[in-house]
């Protein structure tokens, strides 16, 4: 049997001694599976106190995660600190330089450095791998880079948070408000204390730009996303979403389209009986449509210590059974330097169409200003209903909710502008994008 291969750990928190637990439990059957050992052999994080449930007596200890990378008598170093800068972006530049291989869970790092992390890889000959970073525990990212050659994508979408796919669920079971669905999931540990990254939709935007560039073979552009979050969908949204036969989803969704590449972040409307609306909780779900195999749905645990050094581990085997001086697969699907410029799509039509909640004065020639409006921008309309908001608000306010055929968000955008300068509208309009299956669009 070869010679053991040699890892080192940065960062001992819920995923982190996950993995340390499942390799020294089933280091017989990785063996056999590698065809070689896989020994940790050296670790660091904040606190060498911290009781984390594994053995670590006979591995070294590094205070410093870039001692770790620069110093360690390891072959692979495992990053799972998160953050796009400080400690885990120096240290996984160190293991590069040094010739190590890398395996790391961090999106941000490599939304805003993983065009320059792939071209040192490539460079030193090493793998650098990073299922973790996307979607936990589902394969999506083996699935664009090896799995898929051959097929040309032509878009990926899906639920990729599952903080926010929690919180949405359970407002529509239970039919709570998001500030209790959103204190429930950090009482239960699925939100963090400070929950904007998830929740204003910065973590799905990371993880879309990195399976945007694997997709499309452009430069990541992580700044480039069209992004809303879901602090503002109230349980009104929610039930009337169901009225009409549709889930509220927060979706990443990326395509190519004629004029450049769109990207998007967004709660979205989808059928009640597709397969995307059927996906709650804390589980994600991933969708690639592609020329040769159509289309290709994902779903599985998107987070959790267990998912995510699942994905870590497998990561790892890939690097075990690889033979020095093989060709490698390129970090990002198509070589580093070969990246196109990322082009943003112009503003298209939505296919889906639109939800729209207005809550108005009740006043005579309201309801004929809104349809007017709409009619102005070139808008069709494919229902409006206007109803009571005694439970909501004085009775002087009425409900208007228009759902939209195809149209131009542009179009929409100055409809709504145009209905917010006459002055009776009361509060800020609710706009969300709905998707449809191609077959019912």
């Amino acid at each position: 049997m070869a010679d053991a291969l040699k890892i080192g750990i940065a960062g001992l928190g819920t995923v982190g001694a996950s993995l340390v637990r499942i390799i020294q439990q089933k280091s017989n059957e990785l063996a056999v599976t590698c065809g070689r050992p896989i020994t940790i052999t050296a670790v660091s994080a904040r606190d060498k106190t911290r009781d984390r449930g594994v053995d670590l007596s006979a591995v070294a200890w590094f205070d410093r995660p870039e001692d770790l990378a620069e110093k360690g008598d390891i072959d692979v170093f495992v990053e799972l600190m998160g953050g796009a800068e400080g400690a885990a972006n120096v240290s996984v530049r160190a293991a590069l330089q040094r010739g190590l291989h890398v395996v790391t869970a961090n999106k941000a790092l490599l939304a805003y450095h993983g065009v320059e992390l792939a071209t040192i890889a490539e460079e030193k000959g090493s793998l650098l791998n990073f299922e973790a970073a996307v979607a936990g525990g589902i394969p999506v990212i083996k699935a664009l880079r090896e799995s898929l050659t051959g097929n040309a994508v032509s878009r990926i979408y899906g639920i990729m948070n599952g903080t926010c796919n929690y919180i949405l669920t359970k407002m529509e079971k239970e039919g709570l408000s998001f500030a209790e669905c959103l204190k429930e999931a950090q009482r239960l540990g699925y939100a963090e204390a400070d929950p904007a990254f998830d929740i204003e939709g910065n973590d799905t935007a990371h993880k879309l730009a990195i399976l945007t560039t694997l997709a499309f073979g452009n430069r990541i552009a992580a700044d480039d996303i069209y992004l809303e979050g879901i602090t503002n969908i109230s349980i009104e949204d929610i039930h009337a979403a169901a009225e009409l036969g549709y889930r509220i989803k927060l979706l990443g969704v990326a395509q190519r389209t004629e004029t450049g590449i769109e990207q998007r972040v967004h709660p979205t409307m989808v059928p009640v009986d597709s397969v995307i609306a059927q996906v709650d909780g804390i589980t994600n779900a991933v969708a690639i449509e592609s020329d040769v195999l159509g289309e290709l749905l994902m779903v599985g645990p998107g987070a959790g210590g267990n998912a995510t050094a699942s994905s870590v581990l497998g990561d790892i085997a890939d690097i075990a059974k690889s033979q020095p001086g093989a060709q490698r697969v390129p970090v990002l699907g198509h070589p580093a330097k070969a990246l196109e410029p990322y082009r943003k799509a112009q503003m298209q039509s939505h296919e889906g169409g639109y939800f729209i909640r207005l809550t108005v004065l009740d006043r005579t020639g309201v309801f004929a200003s809104v349809a007017t409006r709409m009619a102005e921008n070139h808008i069709s309309l494919e229902s409006i209903v206007q109803r009571s908001t005694q439970h909501l608000a004085p009775s002087h306010h009425q409900t208007i909710i228009l759902v939209t055929h195809a149209t131009m968000e542009e179009s929409v955008r100055k409809a709504v502008a145009s209905i917010r300068s006459e002055g009776y509208l009361f509060g800020e309009p609710q706009v969300i994008r709905i998707e449809r299956p191609k077959e019912e669009a």
